[in-house]
């Protein structure tokens, strides 16, 4: 449990870095960004708890992402970024950590390729 929420936090820094540099200055939120590494190991955590039903766990995240979802997003960008964050809480919490790893760092590298062409 404790490296999976260990990895799970060094991502959520590294998405939340991401999000920092990709995100123009108009648009962008700490509070936001701060609450993306958030979800990132509170969707882990619950997966983690609740991993004996897999169902049951991703019924609980959904149910957290709608509350999140009645704000009005901003940009885009925020929506993709929020699914990122959860998704990499899922994967952790699942344990598939070379997945989580490999998957975070193509989409940061696809973020910030896009962004700066």
């Amino acid at each position: 449990m404790i490296v999976a929420l260990g990895i799970a936090c060094a991502l959520a820094l590294y998405i939340f870095f991401v999000y920092r540099v990709v995100t123009r200055k108009t648009f962008y939120s700490k509070n936001f960004n701060i609450s993306l590494a958030a979800i990132a190991l509170i969707t882990s955590g619950i997966i983690l708890t609740i991993q004996s039903s897999i169902v049951v766990s991703l019924g609980m995240v959904g149910a957290l992402s709608i509350v999140r979802f009645r704000t009005a997003v901003k940009d885009p960008v925020d929506t993709a970024f929020m699914y990122w964050s959860i998704s990499i809480g899922i994967i952790t919490g699942a344990g598939f950590y070379f997945v989580a790893v490999l998957s975070n760092l193509m989409l940061g590298f696809i973020y910030l390729l896009v962004t700066f062409i």
